[in-house]
């Protein structure tokens, strides 16, 4: 099968003042999000082929509640300084007649999507990072969306994940094969985005703020 990403995400302070210096960048912002019934909120950034994501828990009671708790949002975000992986790595198919999940999970019905759809879970630990599939995304919704940015940035074409310790699950695994990132262990977890092949050779550091570099 084949799958690529859709958009990742990072956990963030409440409201995500950590966007400023991504605008600073001359990234463009999307418009924020709720997620009813989730008890999270999001800052965007979109591009051509995926987004970027600054999540944050706006309602601590809904996001431990029973239908979301095995999200292990909560212990994210609450754990985000520490042994949690702040990240999600989020995949769609390339094609649409897709039906294979490209590994093994759950399935998540979130109250704020329509009853048919449902997002897939990948089995891990929260040493590792979020790794879901979302069956019913395709390239053109993220296309469709897409603004261009002062700083001429257009997709990502590169990710690469820092963890403390190497991954071990079978989901990762999967995720490594179908070459959606690479990885390497490190002193903590961060997450390096490429976009453009580094076509301006420039390169950002966002800690400690945010455990990302970009790279475009």
């Amino acid at each position: 099968m084949q799958v690529e990403l859709d958009h990742l995400f990072v956990c963030s302070a409440v409201g995500a003042p950590e966007a400023k210096r991504l605008i600073e960048l001359g990234f463009r912002e999307g418009s924020p999000n709720q997620h009813p019934g989730q008890g999270t909120a999001n800052r965007r950034f979109e591009f051509a082929n995926a987004m970027l994501e600054l999540l944050w828990v706006s309602d601590p009671k809904e996001v431990q509640s029973p239908s979301v708790r095995r999200t292990s949002l909560w212990e994210r975000w609450s754990g985000r300084q520490g042994p949690a992986s702040p990240f999600g790595i989020c995949l769609r198919p390339v094609d649409s007649q897709e039906s294979v999940l490209p590994y093994s999970g759950w399935d998540y019905h979130p109250s704020y999507l329509e009853d048919s759809l449902s997002i897939h879970i990948g089995d891990a630990g929260i040493e590792e990072p979020l790794w879901v599939y979302l069956g019913f995304m395709f390239r053109l919704d993220r296309e469709q969306q897409f603004r261009e940015h002062p700083n001429d940035v257009r997709e990502v074409t590169g990710l690469t994940l820092i963890t403390p310790a190497p991954l071990t699950s079978p989901t990762s695994q999967r995720v490594i094969e179908l070459g959606i990132l690479s990885t390497r262990t490190g002193t903590e977890s961060l997450l390096e985005v490429e976009f453009d092949n580094h076509r301006q050779h420039q390169r950002a550091d966002l800690r400690p703020h945010l455990p990302l570099i970009m790279e475009f």
